[in-house]
């Protein structure tokens, strides 16, 4: 069998399913990086709203469990030691701010305890996170 060099093509790669393919894995990427992103602390069950976003611009994230337990960027810390702890952290950003992730079922004293504590360091800027509501 003899084989004509003069009419055979050379091995075509076709380039449109390779962008489809790499922009889907780009996607992917993205969206996950961005779900990781935003929330730094530990996880708790938020409390839900109709109207909750996530502010981006701050800092620091502060959780707190139901028992009271807290967590500053997700080392565990005593509620006495925090305002210290955040001066500490801000020293160089006083613009900074303070993502509040507080468990839906810690009591209201234990919650006005960790916020005075946020306020005594100097900060200003507290966004309390909340989950948003699921439509029924």
């Amino acid at each position: 069998m003899k084989v004509d060099l003069r009419r055979a093509r050379g091995v075509r790669v076709e380039m449109i399913p390779i962008m489809d393919c790499m922009f889907l894995l780009l996607v992917f990427f993205v969206y996950g990086i961005l779900t990781m992103a935003v929330h730094r602390g530990i996880p708790v069950l938020l409390p839900t709203s109709s109207t909750a976003k996530v502010d981006k611009e701050l800092i620091l994230s502060i959780s707190v469990g139901p028992d009271g337990t807290t967590y500053l960027d997700r080392e565990k810390i005593s509620s006495e030691n925090l305002a210290e702890a955040l001066k500490q952290k801000t020293a160089q950003n006083k613009e900074a701010g303070v993502l509040l992730f507080a468990d839906k079922n810690l009591p209201y004293q234990k919650l006005l305890r960790v916020l005075d504590q946020i306020r005594t360091a100097g900060l200003s800027r507290i966004s309390l996170q909340a989950e948003a509501e699921q439509a029924r």
